[in-house]
């Protein structure tokens, strides 16, 4: 794995002292320079003049938490780069995709341990430094596998999963997708996409993120599925959402064409009927 540059800045805002000063002092010791403060109002006036690497914001704060400070900071052109960590208080599939919908690039749950928290930081912006964590990465699993779905489409990050035989919760919040794929020893055995369940979930968020140019993906160790609902294997799933892209892509393109020969045939009437007009009036 390759290292950060050195001494990346993290902002840090958790109105709990305590907690703050503890996350805070794992961080420093893994090189990183720390900025602590107990308000978001405060630190986006911070940002202005010290934009640091990451912020690591609280959900709970009283007056405005991670979940509200996340589409200020991506309205702004100046901060919409700056990458936003939510720590909550659950680290259920639901407190993740919440965080994802309201913009924040990762989450983290505030009953690690700050040496866990600190790490899980480290990882995360060296996977955003190098687009995605590369594969031998799967073989820790103090880890989390997550990037952008503009560097590694999805379908390849399937395809890393299976091999390695993974047991885990793949989450993927796209522009038109919040989905979640469960894998069990690399084969995918349970998925949810809005209303949908199992093998037609998971086309549909294939068929989403294909070519998607923004969109995020994480990739939770050990969590399980309550139940199966997916019995055919990712190949087929892959192959099978990919044909029936390819055949609504070629239905389209056979729409336009008949659309653009009706409208050559019913320009050429129109030219006729003029040119007769003119004979007529000569």
């Amino acid at each position: 794995m390759n290292a950060l540059a050195s001494g990346p800045r993290i902002l840090l805002i958790d109105s709990n002292v305590y907690f703050s000063k503890r996350v805070g002092d794992a961080l420093r010791q893994l090189g990183f320079e720390v900025i602590q403060c107990t308000q978001v109002s405060y630190a986006l006036t911070m940002l202005e003049w010290n934009a640091p690497s990451a912020v690591l914001c609280a959900t709970n704060l009283r007056e405005m938490g991670a979940l509200e400070m996340a589409p200020i900071l991506r309205a702004d052109p100046k901060t919409t780069n700056i990458a936003l960590i939510a720590i909550g208080g659950g680290g259920s599939d639901q407190a993740l995709l919440e965080a994802y919908r309201a913009g924040c690039d990762d989450f983290v749950d505030r009953r690690k341990p700050p040496s866990d928290i600190a790490a899980h930081v480290r990882n995360f912006l060296i996977s955003r430094q190098e687009g995605f964590q590369p594969t031998q990465m799967l073989l820790s699993a103090d880890t989390d596998l997550s990037g952008s779905l503009s560097h590694l489409d999805l379908a390849g990050v399937i395809q890393m999963l299976g091999p390695a035989r993974q047991t885990g919760a793949l989450h993927i919040n796209a522009t038109d997708a919040d989905g979640i794929i469960f894998f069990e020893a690399g084969e995918i055995v349970h998925a949810e996409c809005d209303a949908l369940f199992g093998d037609e979930a998971v086309k549909e968020i294939i068929q989403t993120c294909q070519g998607a140019e923004k969109g995020v993906y994480k990739f939770v160790y050990g969590a399980t599925a309550a139940q199966r609902t997916v019995l055919r294997s990712a190949t087929d799933l892959l192959l099978d959402a990919m044909r029936e892209l390819d055949e609504e892509q070629n239905a389209n393109q056979e729409q336009d064409q008949h659309a653009g020969q009706h409208a050559e045939q019913h320009d050429g009437q129109h030219e006729g009927l003029h040119e007769n007009a003119e004979k007529e009036w000569s």
